[in-house]
Protein backbone atom coordinates (compact mmCIF):
# COMPACT_ATOMS: atom_id res chain seq x y z
CA UNK A 1 0.00 0.00 0.00
CA UNK A 2 1.36 3.38 -0.98
CA UNK A 3 1.28 6.66 0.91
CA UNK A 4 -0.98 8.09 -1.79
CA UNK A 5 -3.48 5.28 -1.28
CA UNK A 6 -3.46 5.89 2.45
CA UNK A 7 -4.20 9.56 1.86
CA UNK A 8 -7.08 8.70 -0.44
CA UNK A 9 -8.61 6.46 2.22
CA UNK A 10 -8.12 9.14 4.83
CA UNK A 11 -9.31 12.13 2.80
CA UNK A 12 -11.81 10.77 0.26
CA UNK A 13 -12.86 7.65 2.15
CA UNK A 14 -12.12 5.18 -0.65
CA UNK A 15 -9.37 3.87 -2.89
CA UNK A 16 -9.46 1.87 -6.14
CA UNK A 17 -7.08 -1.02 -6.79
CA UNK A 18 -7.11 -1.52 -10.55
CA UNK A 19 -6.31 -4.99 -11.91
CA UNK A 20 -6.22 -6.50 -8.44
CA UNK A 21 -8.28 -9.59 -9.36
CA UNK A 22 -6.41 -11.95 -11.66
CA UNK A 23 -8.21 -13.03 -14.86
CA UNK A 24 -8.32 -16.61 -13.57
CA UNK A 25 -9.86 -15.65 -10.21
CA UNK A 26 -12.27 -13.26 -11.92
CA UNK A 27 -13.68 -16.04 -14.08
CA UNK A 28 -13.83 -18.41 -11.11
CA UNK A 29 -15.76 -15.92 -8.99
CA UNK A 30 -18.22 -15.19 -11.79
CA UNK A 31 -18.84 -18.91 -12.29
CA UNK A 32 -19.22 -19.51 -8.57
CA UNK A 33 -21.72 -16.68 -8.22
CA UNK A 34 -23.87 -18.01 -11.04
CA UNK A 35 -23.68 -21.52 -9.57
CA UNK A 36 -24.97 -20.27 -6.22
CA UNK A 37 -27.68 -18.11 -7.80
CA UNK A 38 -28.93 -21.11 -9.79
CA UNK A 39 -28.83 -23.44 -6.78
CA UNK A 40 -30.68 -21.07 -4.46
CA UNK A 41 -33.29 -19.74 -6.86
CA UNK A 42 -35.99 -17.76 -5.06
CA UNK A 43 -34.18 -18.29 -1.75
CA UNK A 44 -31.08 -16.42 -2.91
CA UNK A 45 -29.96 -13.95 -0.26
CA UNK A 46 -32.45 -15.26 2.31
CA UNK A 47 -29.87 -15.21 5.12
CA UNK A 48 -30.11 -11.43 4.98
CA UNK A 49 -32.68 -9.07 3.46
CA UNK A 50 -34.16 -8.70 -0.01
CA UNK A 51 -33.53 -5.54 -2.01
CA UNK A 52 -35.93 -4.33 -4.73
CA UNK A 53 -34.96 -5.02 -8.35
CA UNK A 54 -31.66 -6.59 -7.26
CA UNK A 55 -30.12 -10.06 -7.16
CA UNK A 56 -28.42 -10.64 -3.83
CA UNK A 57 -26.56 -13.51 -2.17
CA UNK A 58 -25.58 -13.75 1.48
CA UNK A 59 -23.37 -15.94 3.69
CA UNK A 60 -20.93 -16.53 0.84
CA UNK A 61 -18.14 -17.49 3.24
CA UNK A 62 -19.97 -20.84 3.43
CA UNK A 63 -20.42 -21.32 -0.31
CA UNK A 64 -17.05 -21.92 -1.94
CA UNK A 65 -13.30 -21.89 -1.43
CA UNK A 66 -12.90 -18.94 -3.81
CA UNK A 67 -14.99 -16.82 -1.45
CA UNK A 68 -12.79 -17.79 1.49
CA UNK A 69 -9.78 -16.57 -0.49
CA UNK A 70 -11.53 -13.25 -1.11
CA UNK A 71 -12.22 -12.48 2.55
CA UNK A 72 -8.72 -13.45 3.73
CA UNK A 73 -6.56 -11.81 1.05
CA UNK A 74 -3.58 -10.45 3.00
CA UNK A 75 -3.11 -7.37 0.82
CA UNK A 76 -6.76 -6.38 1.16
CA UNK A 77 -6.68 -6.89 4.92
CA UNK A 78 -3.83 -4.37 5.08
CA UNK A 79 -6.09 -1.75 3.49
CA UNK A 80 -8.95 -2.66 5.83
CA UNK A 81 -6.57 -2.18 8.74
CA UNK A 82 -5.97 1.41 7.61
CA UNK A 83 -9.69 2.10 8.00
CA UNK A 84 -10.19 0.01 11.17
CA UNK A 85 -6.98 0.12 13.23
CA UNK A 86 -6.36 -2.85 15.52
CA UNK A 87 -8.50 -5.97 15.56
CA UNK A 88 -11.37 -6.46 13.13
CA UNK A 89 -13.45 -9.34 11.80
CA UNK A 90 -15.62 -10.22 8.84
CA UNK A 91 -19.15 -8.96 9.31
CA UNK A 92 -20.53 -10.56 6.14
CA UNK A 93 -19.71 -11.56 2.57
CA UNK A 94 -22.57 -10.84 0.18
CA UNK A 95 -23.07 -10.39 -3.55
CA UNK A 96 -25.12 -7.68 -5.20
CA UNK A 97 -26.23 -7.24 -8.81
CA UNK A 98 -28.83 -4.58 -9.73
CA UNK A 99 -31.23 -5.92 -12.34
CA UNK A 100 -30.64 -4.67 -15.89
CA UNK A 101 -32.97 -2.01 -17.28
CA UNK A 102 -34.18 -0.96 -13.85
CA UNK A 103 -34.70 2.49 -12.34
CA UNK A 104 -34.03 1.34 -8.75
CA UNK A 105 -31.47 3.55 -6.96
CA UNK A 106 -30.08 2.77 -3.52
CA UNK A 107 -30.46 5.77 -1.22
CA UNK A 108 -27.26 7.23 0.12
CA UNK A 109 -26.51 5.51 3.41
CA UNK A 110 -23.80 4.61 5.90
CA UNK A 111 -23.27 0.86 6.22
CA UNK A 112 -25.27 -0.66 9.08
CA UNK A 113 -26.24 2.88 10.09
CA UNK A 114 -22.75 3.34 11.53
CA UNK A 115 -21.27 6.66 12.62
CA UNK A 116 -17.72 6.84 13.98
CA UNK A 117 -17.63 6.54 17.77
CA UNK A 118 -15.15 7.57 20.46
CA UNK A 119 -12.69 4.94 19.18
CA UNK A 120 -12.94 6.13 15.58
CA UNK A 121 -13.96 4.32 12.40
CA UNK A 122 -15.35 0.80 12.71
CA UNK A 123 -16.79 -0.30 9.34
CA UNK A 124 -15.12 -0.99 5.99
CA UNK A 125 -16.60 -2.51 2.85
CA UNK A 126 -14.47 -4.01 0.09
CA UNK A 127 -16.16 -4.22 -3.32
CA UNK A 128 -14.79 -6.87 -5.68
CA UNK A 129 -15.93 -5.79 -9.16
CA UNK A 130 -16.77 -8.81 -11.31
CA UNK A 131 -18.08 -6.67 -14.19
CA UNK A 132 -17.18 -3.20 -15.41
CA UNK A 133 -18.68 -0.44 -13.26
CA UNK A 134 -20.02 2.19 -15.67
CA UNK A 135 -22.25 5.25 -15.53
CA UNK A 136 -25.02 3.21 -17.20
CA UNK A 137 -24.94 -0.09 -15.30
CA UNK A 138 -25.33 0.88 -11.66
CA UNK A 139 -21.90 1.93 -10.45
CA UNK A 140 -21.53 2.76 -6.76
CA UNK A 141 -21.57 6.46 -5.87
CA UNK A 142 -19.66 7.94 -2.92
CA UNK A 143 -19.69 11.42 -1.39
CA UNK A 144 -15.98 12.04 -0.70
CA UNK A 145 -15.10 13.14 2.82
CA UNK A 146 -18.53 12.34 4.24
CA UNK A 147 -17.03 9.65 6.47
CA UNK A 148 -15.83 12.54 8.67
CA UNK A 149 -19.12 14.42 8.91
CA UNK A 150 -20.62 12.34 11.72
CA UNK A 151 -24.15 12.53 10.37
CA UNK A 152 -26.62 10.37 8.47
CA UNK A 153 -27.67 11.29 4.92
CA UNK A 154 -31.32 10.68 5.79
CA UNK A 155 -31.07 13.38 8.46
CA UNK A 156 -29.31 15.90 6.21
CA UNK A 157 -30.92 15.39 2.81
CA UNK A 158 -34.46 15.88 1.59
CA UNK A 159 -34.11 12.82 -0.67
CA UNK A 160 -31.15 10.45 -0.08
CA UNK A 161 -31.98 8.66 -3.35
CA UNK A 162 -31.46 11.83 -5.41
CA UNK A 163 -28.08 12.69 -6.93
CA UNK A 164 -25.79 14.53 -4.51
CA UNK A 165 -23.86 17.52 -5.91
CA UNK A 166 -20.56 16.20 -4.54
CA UNK A 167 -20.96 12.50 -5.31
CA UNK A 168 -18.41 10.60 -7.38
CA UNK A 169 -19.30 7.55 -9.46
CA UNK A 170 -16.86 4.71 -8.82
CA UNK A 171 -16.11 3.81 -12.44
CA UNK A 172 -13.63 1.02 -13.09
CA UNK A 173 -13.14 -2.11 -15.20
CA UNK A 174 -13.87 -5.62 -14.01
CA UNK A 175 -11.05 -6.92 -11.84
CA UNK A 176 -10.85 -3.74 -9.77
CA UNK A 177 -11.28 -3.76 -6.01
CA UNK A 178 -12.63 -0.71 -4.14
CA UNK A 179 -11.86 -0.33 -0.44
CA UNK A 180 -14.40 2.03 1.11
CA UNK A 181 -14.70 3.53 4.57
CA UNK A 182 -18.45 3.03 4.62
CA UNK A 183 -19.14 5.61 7.24
CA UNK A 184 -19.01 7.62 4.00
CA UNK A 185 -22.32 8.28 2.29
CA UNK A 186 -22.65 5.86 -0.62
CA UNK A 187 -25.14 3.80 -2.60
CA UNK A 188 -25.70 1.93 -5.84
CA UNK A 189 -27.11 3.68 -8.89
CA UNK A 190 -29.65 2.35 -11.41
CA UNK A 191 -28.59 -0.31 -13.90
CA UNK A 192 -30.15 1.13 -17.05
CA UNK A 193 -27.98 -1.06 -19.28
CA UNK A 194 -28.92 -4.43 -20.67
CA UNK A 195 -26.06 -6.25 -19.00
CA UNK A 196 -24.96 -7.47 -15.58
CA UNK A 197 -23.15 -5.51 -12.87
CA UNK A 198 -22.02 -8.14 -10.37
CA UNK A 199 -19.84 -7.61 -7.34
CA UNK A 200 -18.93 -9.05 -3.98
CA UNK A 201 -19.21 -7.01 -0.78
CA UNK A 202 -16.74 -8.11 1.90
CA UNK A 203 -17.85 -6.15 4.95
CA UNK A 204 -15.50 -5.88 7.96
CA UNK A 205 -16.22 -4.48 11.39
CA UNK A 206 -14.20 -3.70 14.52
CA UNK A 207 -13.75 -6.58 16.95
CA UNK A 208 -15.99 -5.06 19.67
CA UNK A 209 -18.99 -4.59 17.38
CA UNK A 210 -21.54 -7.26 16.30
CA UNK A 211 -21.30 -9.11 13.01
CA UNK A 212 -23.89 -8.46 10.34
CA UNK A 213 -24.28 -12.21 9.83
CA UNK A 214 -23.33 -14.51 12.72
CA UNK A 215 -20.81 -16.73 10.97
CA UNK A 216 -20.57 -19.39 13.67
CA UNK A 217 -24.23 -20.32 13.20
CA UNK A 218 -24.27 -19.92 9.44
CA UNK A 219 -21.24 -21.97 8.46
CA UNK A 220 -21.72 -25.65 7.65
CA UNK A 221 -19.64 -28.28 9.42
CA UNK A 222 -17.88 -29.01 6.13
CA UNK A 223 -16.77 -25.39 5.76
CA UNK A 224 -15.78 -25.02 9.39
CA UNK A 225 -13.57 -28.14 9.25
CA UNK A 226 -11.39 -26.63 6.53
CA UNK A 227 -10.90 -23.22 8.12
CA UNK A 228 -7.34 -22.29 9.01
CA UNK A 229 -6.68 -20.74 12.44
CA UNK A 230 -6.40 -17.36 10.70
CA UNK A 231 -9.80 -17.77 9.05
CA UNK A 232 -11.38 -18.92 12.32
CA UNK A 233 -10.14 -15.71 13.91
CA UNK A 234 -11.27 -13.53 10.99
CA UNK A 235 -14.74 -15.10 11.13
CA UNK A 236 -14.77 -14.90 14.96
CA UNK A 237 -15.78 -18.55 15.17
CA UNK A 238 -14.33 -19.13 18.65
CA UNK A 239 -14.92 -15.63 20.03
CA UNK A 240 -17.52 -15.83 22.80
CA UNK A 241 -17.60 -12.04 23.16
CA UNK A 242 -18.56 -11.82 19.48
CA UNK A 243 -21.29 -14.39 20.05
CA UNK A 244 -22.75 -12.41 22.93
CA UNK A 245 -22.79 -9.03 21.20
CA UNK A 246 -23.99 -10.37 17.83
CA UNK A 247 -26.78 -12.53 19.19
CA UNK A 248 -27.92 -9.64 21.37
CA UNK A 249 -28.15 -7.19 18.48
CA UNK A 250 -26.76 -8.12 15.04
CA UNK A 251 -25.90 -5.27 12.70
CA UNK A 252 -28.66 -4.32 10.28
CA UNK A 253 -28.64 -2.82 6.83
CA UNK A 254 -28.12 0.92 6.59
CA UNK A 255 -31.11 1.31 4.25
CA UNK A 256 -33.10 -1.94 4.09
CA UNK A 257 -35.75 -2.15 6.81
Amino acid sequence: MTGGEQRQLDERGFVLLHGFISPQLLEELRAELERVYAAEGDKAGSEFRKEPHTRRLANLADKGDAFLRVISDAAILEYVGCVIPGRFKLGSLNARAPNPQSEWVQPLHCDVGALPDEKGFWVCNVIWMLDDFTAENGATRVVPGSHRWGKYPQDALADPAAPHPDEILVLAPAGTVAVINTHAWHGGTANRSGGPRRCLHAFYTRWDKPQQQFQRDLLSEATERKLSPELRELLAIDDEFNARVTLADPLRSGFLK
